[in-house]
């Protein structure tokens, strides 16, 4: 019998039962909050914005500390991604919480592709998480879960519209993280205008598609506060890190020659909605999202590029097996046209080489032939230049000769002369 057969039968035969007593199944929901207690959780938030819109302070307010971290310039080539991950402990629950900044967004003269290494990030977390769900020995209980959790887009107060920059970016996002849009340094405007800009940003939002985190209303407990939070997306926060003494209290504020901005105060901004809201009610709404949606639509896409389907094209139960030798004998025959391929290309190279190399070997003999017959002639134009002087030095020594030869004669002929002339006189 199938096993899909037997799931039916199990799934159609089930009953309620009453129990005659006391179980125990009952602390299972205990059991799983100390276990879950015991192996701390991990909460990753990545800040996207532009420089110097208080994304730094904003976290050190939210945690309540003091994150280290080198200050972002405006001279940066290209956006890139600082990660620092840091363990903290309240009570006896701890977290290992990693923050995501975008140094240099928004600062480049051409701001096209500023979106892009942002992309690449979330999906290279996505992407190293399901190369650890796919070994065949898996420890997820022990592996560090880096997925983006939150994406808090820091909007710059400008009192009038979303720049390009800000639509492109989080269309781009929207599909691979929990975006909540937040107007960072929201006191630099007033009132009246920040409320027009909440409506104008909401209304660009989502007449360009846009879709932002939507805390979730299916939880009767947190449905009232939930539903009433979305109201006021996207929240107008101020970020201090700097206490002040107000009244008898000492609160976190910002201090100004005109008066003092409680960050708590939500008379003044909207800071206690975000904390509230991020941290205190949906922060495992948050990584639930993560993993059931976001993750889990780039593993399937991932999956359907690697050829693996629910069903084959039979409709009929999907075959990891047959899946994987299809993909195998797939590969296999690629991996063989490409040697055929490469073989023939190797053959082909080898004989233009060939034709080359004979064609430099004819030149060659040529050439040789050229220079063999030039000294042949040149050798037999020094051989007779060198018998004409021969000739010549002969000829000379012949004249040499004759000419010593008459001199001699000569000399002889005019000793005998004298001597006959010595006869006579003494005669």
């Amino acid at each position: 019998m199938a096993a899909t057969d037997i799931a039916r039968q199990v799934g159609e035969g089930c009953r309620t039962v009453p129990l005659a007593g006391h179980v125990g199944f009952d602390s299972l929901p205990d059991q799983l909050v100390n276990k879950s207690v015991s192996q701390g959780f991990c909460f990753n938030i990545l800040c996207v914005g532009e420089t110097g819109l208080g994304k730094s302070t904003l976290m050190d307010t939210l945690f309540n500390t003091k994150f280290e971290g080198e200050p972002a310039t405006h001279t940066q080539p290209g956006v890139q991604l600082r990660s620092n991950t840091y363990d903290l402990q309240e009570s006896n629950v701890g977290l290992k919480l990693t923050i995501v900044s975008t140094v240099g967004f928004g600062d480049q003269i051409n701001k096209e592709d500023s979106y892009k290494p942002i992309v690449e990030f979330i999906d290279a977390q996505f992407e190293a998480y399901l190369q650890e769900e796919l070994k065949i020995r898996r420890v997820l209980h022990a592996y560090h879960d880096s997925r983006i959790h939150a994406c808090l887009y820091f909007i710059a107060p400008t009192g009038h519209s979303l720049k390009s920059l800000d639509l492109v970016t989080m269309k781009k996002l929207d599909s691979k993280v929990n975006i909540i849009p937040i107007i960072a340094k929201s006191d630099a405007i007033s009132k009246s205008e920040l409320t027009k800009f909440k409506i104008k940003i909401t209304s660009e939002l989502v007449s360009n598609g846009v879709q932002i985190y939507q805390f979730p209303t299916d939880d009767e407990s947190v449905a009232e506060i939930n539903g009433t939070m979305n109201a006021h997306l996207p929240f107008a926060v101020i970020g201090s890190t700097e206490e002040l003494k107000i009244g008898n209290k000492m609160m976190k504020a910002r201090q100004y020659p005109w008066g003092t901005v409680q960050v708590e105060n939500e008379a003044h901004c909207d800071f206690v909605k975000l904390r509230e809201m991020l941290i205190r009610v949906n922060m495992e709404d948050l990584r639930e999202q993560t993993h059931s949606r976001h993750y889990e639509l780039y593993r399937r896409c991932k999956l359907e590029e690697m050829g693996f389907q629910d069903t084959d094209p039979d409709s009929k139960p999907f075959s990891l097996q047959e899946t994987y030798e299809a993909k195998r004998n797939e590969f296999l025959g690629e991996l063989q046209k490409k040697e055929e391929e490469m073989r023939q290309m190797f053959v082909q190279r080898v004989k233009e080489k060939e034709a080359e190399l004979k064609e430099a070997e004819k030149e060659l003999h040529e050439k040789f032939d050229r220079l063999k017959k030039l000294h042949q002639d040149e050798k037999k134009k020094l051989e007779d230049k060198k018998k004409s002087l021969d000739d010549e030095v002969n000829a000379f020594k012949q004249r040499k000769t004759a000419a010593e030869l008459l001199q001699s004669q000569g000399s002889q002929a005019g000793g005998s002369q004298t001597l006959k002339r010595d006869k006579e006189k003494k005669n």
